[in-house]
């Protein structure tokens, strides 16, 4: 099987993340709730996973690395931190749902900085005529349907300057790109655990600079007496049990991370793309979204397919044992921005486990598909 859908969820894991999480299951209980030897296992291993993100994103302290159960968990309790009904919201033309639905329900009054797909000088003006007058901006750092890299540093410096807080959305960046907490100064950053930092479904991270609202109330292990959540980080956010297999095995896919040298896996992962990308640029009927600088784009690549529903596509590249995804990827604003709201598109996203192999044998294999239909 050829998996090229990690933009969805990393499925190939570093051996030491499955030994981790099998291990964890038997050895670890519930961190905080009580002084016997598996509690106290579990504490630990927790809180180095916490001090592990925060040097490697370089955040402050290690009480600011709150852990969550996805993205959308993390970004649902910064929105929710930061934003009233009819606040004015800015956010980019490429938003997940994770960020729109909430806005939405919240009753913000959300404004667009739309701007044409790869052009990130337009995306940079667009968030300078934007942010003036705003209460907050939310927006992602890459795209999960086309893996445009939005220039998150400098909208994060336009926030600055308008004294506007920003949520970023780290979904498809952390892990394969340079994400400096403190240089951004961002009101809070959330990512998935599951994707590109190579962890288990149902962990997710949100590093916390600003002010925060606790999205659930319940048990932290800690001021029991007290009525209402702590005032405290992390646990003012964390209330419940700890995902603790989970966190080992966070901890462990981090570590395979950072045993690599810097940017290495961007650039395997980048290669593989846009190897993928010119093979199937000369295949007519097929529409491929690249950047043809390379440098705004990741490891992620979209196409539309002429001959067949993008559906239809995947389907057959699922009988060859390729896996990808089609549709809208549960970011419609971003196919709205790229002009493919209608079809939606196939996309191919790349993990350090994929081979130069691999990628020439997808292309093949859609080659073969298009010339049979």
């Amino acid at each position: 099987m050829i998996y090229l859908d990690s933009a969805s969820t990393s499925l190939q894991k570093p051996g030491r993340v499955i030994r981790a999480v099998s291990g964890a299951v038997t050895r670890l209980a519930s961190p905080g709730r009580g002084c016997h030897r598996p509690a106290m296992a579990a504490a630990d291993c927790i809180l180095n996973c916490r001090m592990l993100l925060a040097d490697y994103f370089n955040v402050p302290a290690p009480e600011n690395v709150v852990f969550t159960f996805n993205a959308t968990h993390g970004l649902n309790i910064a929105i929710s931190s930061l934003v009233l009904p009819g606040d004015r919201v800015v956010v980019s033309g490429y938003e997940h749902n994770s960020v729109i639905r909430p806005l939405n329900a919240i009753g913000a009054q959300v404004i667009v900085a739309g701007a044409p797909l790869f052009d990130r000088s337009a995306a940079e003006e667009a968030f300078r005529q934007a942010l003036p007058g705003a209460k907050c901006c939310v927006c992602t750092h890459v795209s999960n349907a086309f893996g445009f890299i939005l220039p998150i540093l400098e909208i994060a410096e336009l926030c600055h300057e308008k004294r506007v807080p920003l949520i970023i959305d780290a979904s498809q960046s952390a892990g394969i790109l340079p994400l400096d907490f403190k240089r951004l100064g961002a009101a809070f950053v959330a990512m998935p655990g599951h994707k590109s930092l190579l962890g288990p479904q149902g962990t997710g991270v949100l590093l916390c600079g600003g002010v925060s609202r606790p999205l659930m109330s319940g048990g932290t292990g800690s001021d029991s007496t007290e009525g209402l959540m702590p005032d405290f980080l992390p646990d003012r956010l964390e209330s419940g049990t700890h995902n603790a297999a989970g966190i080992a095995g966070l901890t462990r896919g981090l570590s395979y991370i950072m045993s690599k040298p810097a940017g290495a896996i961007f650039r395997h992962e980048k290669n593989l793309c846009f190897a993928l990308a010119e093979r199937l640029g000369k295949l007519p009927g097929l529409t491929v979204f690249q950047d043809g600088s390379r440098s705004a784009q990741t490891c992620i690549l979209s196409v539309c397919c002429e001959q067949m529903t993008n559906d239809a596509l995947a389907e057959k590249l699922d009988a060859a044992d390729i896996c990808v995804r089609a549709g809208l990827h549960c970011s419609p604003a971003a196919h709205r921005s790229a002009g493919t709201l209608e079809r939606g598109t196939v996309r191919f996203s790349f993990s350090p486990f994929n081979t130069p192999k691999e990628a020439a044998v997808t292309a093949e294999a859609v080659k073969r598909i298009l010339s049979d239909a």
